[in-house]
C-alpha cells in the first residue's frame, strides 16, 4: 500500500462531516476550505497540489506543475495536510459545502482511478493523487455540462467525494447503457465509457426544460448519480431571490425598509 490507512466516521444526513482517524505520522490531504475541527497534536500544513510523489516529477517544477493542473478543473492552487504528530490516534473532521452526501471511496476496489466531477473531491488518504481528466471526445468536451476537463483520483487509498441531494450506486454490466443529465453525474470508473447524446426530437429539446444534450455511460464499470447537482440548487435560489424592480412580496417589503434606513 503506497496509501496512508484510514479510520473514519460520517455523522449527519443531508449536511454531513466525516471524521478521519489517524495513527501516529498518519496525514490526510484535503481541499481548501473543507477543514472543520481537529485533535491536539495534528499539524496543519498548506501544499502546492495534492502533496503526491507522482505527477509532474520532484522537486520545485514538479510542484507547480502539479499545482497548476488543479487551476484547469477550477480548484484553489494550494490544498492543507492534516498529520497526526501525537503518540495516540488523533481526530480530524471535514465538512460538506452544500446539503448532500460524502461518499467514501475505497480506490484500491475501483481499479485504482475514480474520475469525478471537478468540484467533488473532499479529503484523501495522503498519496491519492488528484489530476485532471480529459474528455476525449468533442461532444463530450463541449456539450458536458460539466466542461471538458474532469477530476480524477489515483492510487490504493481511501477518498472522500461529495455530491448534492440523494446519491445512487449503479453497476452496469458490459454493453449496458444509462442515460442521465449531464450535471446528475457525479463519478464513475475508468471503464466507463462516456459521451453525450443530442436530445432527440425538436419539440422536446426546445420545449421539454432539460437542456439539449444528456450524458450516455455505458458499462462495464461503475457510476455514481446525484439527484441535486449544485448549479441546479444555486439556479432555482437566484430564480427565487426578490430583485430590485420586481414584483412586491415578502423579500421586497424588507429590501424596501433597508433601503430606506440606507437612504435609497
Amino acid at each position: 500500500m503506497n496509501n496512508h490507512e484510514i479510520d473514519f466516521k460520517i455523522y449527519g444526513d443531508d449536511m454531513q462531516f466525516v471524521e478521519v482517524e489517524l495513527d501516529p505520522q498518519e496525514t490526510v490531504v484535503a481541499e481548501a476550505g473543507s477543514f472543520m475541527m481537529m485533535d491536539d497534536d495534528i499539524h496543519m500544513e498548506t501544499i502546492f497540489g495534492d502533496g503526491s510523489a507522482s505527477g509532474g516529477g520532484s522537486g520545485l517544477m514538479g510542484k507547480f506543475f502539479s499545482a497548476g493542473k488543479r487551476v484547469l478543473t477550477g480548484e484553489s492552487l494550494f490544498m492543507t495536510t492534516f498529520t497526526n504528530n501525537g503518540m495516540g490516534k488523533k481526530h480530524v473532521s471535514f465538512a460538506s459545502p452544500y446539503p448532500g452526501k460524502i461518499i467514501p471511496m475505497d480506490l484500491s476496489q475501483l481499479g485504482g482511478k475514480i474520475i469525478c466531477q471537478k468540484d467533488a473531491f473532499l479529503a484523501a488518504a495522503k498519496g491519492v493523487q488528484v489530476g485532471i481528466e480529459f474528455q476525449r471526445k468533442i461532444g463530450a468536451g463541449f456539450f458536458g455540462g460539466e466542461g471538458f476537463i474532469m477530476q480524477k483520483l489515483e492510487g490504493d487509498g481511501l477518498a472522500f467525494v461529495h455530491a448534492g441531494g440523494t446519491i445512487i450506486k449503479k453497476d452496469l454490466l458490459p454493453g449496458q447503457s444509462l442515460r442521465v443529465d449531464t450535471g446528475c453525474l457525479v463519478a464513475m470508473t475508468s471503464s466507463v465509457n462516456y459521451d453525450i447524446e443530442f436530445v432527440k426530437g425538436v419539440k422536446t429539446a426546445l420545449f421539454g426544460g432539460e437542456g439539449l444534450f444528456f450524458a450516455t455511460l455505458r458499462g462495464p464499470g461503475s457510476v455514481w448519480i446525484q439527484s441535486l447537482p449544485f448549479s441546479r440548487l444555486a439556479s432555482r435560489v437566484f430564480a427565487a431571490a426578490p430583485s430590485r424592480g420586481g414584483a412586491k412580496d415578502e423579500g421586497s417589503i424588507a429590501r424596501g425598509i433597508f433601503d430606506m434606513f440606507n437612504g435609497d
